[in-house]
């Protein structure tokens, strides 16, 4: 997490990835850990993705759908132009707003 003068941030690193996506979710805060949170917004910083695919961000996406849900708000920062092609190739821009 940040400082307590700027937004909680969530850092994110590794391959996210078919074959590594089940051992990245543990990256991600439960949804119970952000109800106890003050903070409806955070960032997720993508700055140490090594490598990103569909399925990774499938996972990413739906997590990001659950927190909204739960009423908190997220966005991506330090996107790497790899994971950034991706979505771009994908028609994923939407879902993403960076």
């Amino acid at each position: 997490m940040a400082n307590s003068a700027s937004l909680p941030e969530i850092n994110l690193s590794g391959h996210w990835n078919v074959s590594e996506v089940v051992h990245q979710i543990k990256s991600l805060p439960s949804l119970c850990e952000l109800v106890s949170g003050a903070d409806a917004c955070f960032r997720i910083d993508c700055s140490k993705i090594r490598s990103i695919d569909m399925r990774g961000l499938q996972v990413l996406y739906v997590w990001m759908q659950c927190v909204s849900l739960r009423g908190f708000t997220s966005e991506l920062i330090n996107v790497p132009k790899g994971m950034h092609q991706t979505i771009k190739r994908l028609g994923l821009e939407k879902c993403f707003l960076i």
